[in-house]
């Protein structure tokens, strides 16, 4: 089945999949807001899902999973308990975990400092190395990453 007409098992009826926009969006995490933050709405994103989470002490999310979508937690700051089927794996900061779609599911923050994490998800196979590389600013054939040298660094800024 085409991309663009992907069936829900729930409903039976097609799903469309919006083209991807043309340009640059940008966004900024709201560190002092609500639990939620859908980056993939601000920035316009239509290929995979991109969440902020914010759990204060005790805070926890529904037990859930997913029809189609796998998801990856990163956790940017305190420790999260991620239960899978029941099973508590704590992440601390830097801790990254995969679950696939039909796995069930908690984030839980059962420390006393608050967990922020991002949440990934997509549903639909990797382009994988589709990327293509320029030498210069001013060069207008590409290659493949691997086939341009990485540039220089550039001098620090003073502070």
């Amino acid at each position: 089945m085409p991309a663009t007409a992907m069936r829900s098992k729930r409903c039976g009826a097609p799903t469309s999949i919006p083209p991807m926009e043309d340009g640059v969006s940008f966004a900024q995490l709201d560190l002092n807001g609500g639990r939620f933050q859908s980056l993939r709405r601000e920035l316009g994103v239509t290929t995979f899902g991109l969440n902020l989470l914010l759990l204060q002490p005790g805070q926890r999310g529904r037990i859930h999973r997913h029809e189609h979508q796998e998801e990856v937690y990163l956790v940017l700051d305190g420790e999260l308990s991620l239960y899978v089927e029941g099973e508590e794996h704590v992440l601390s900061q830097g801790a990254l975990a995969r679950v696939a779609p039909s796995v069930r599911r908690q984030l839980v923050n059962r420390r006393p400092r608050r967990v922020v994490l991002l949440a990934l998800g997509g549903a639909t196979s990797h382009e994988g190395r589709d990327g293509v590389a320029f030498a210069s600013w001013d060069a207008t054939e590409g290659a493949p990453p691997q086939e341009i040298p990485v540039p220089d660094d550039v001098p620090v800024e003073a502070a």
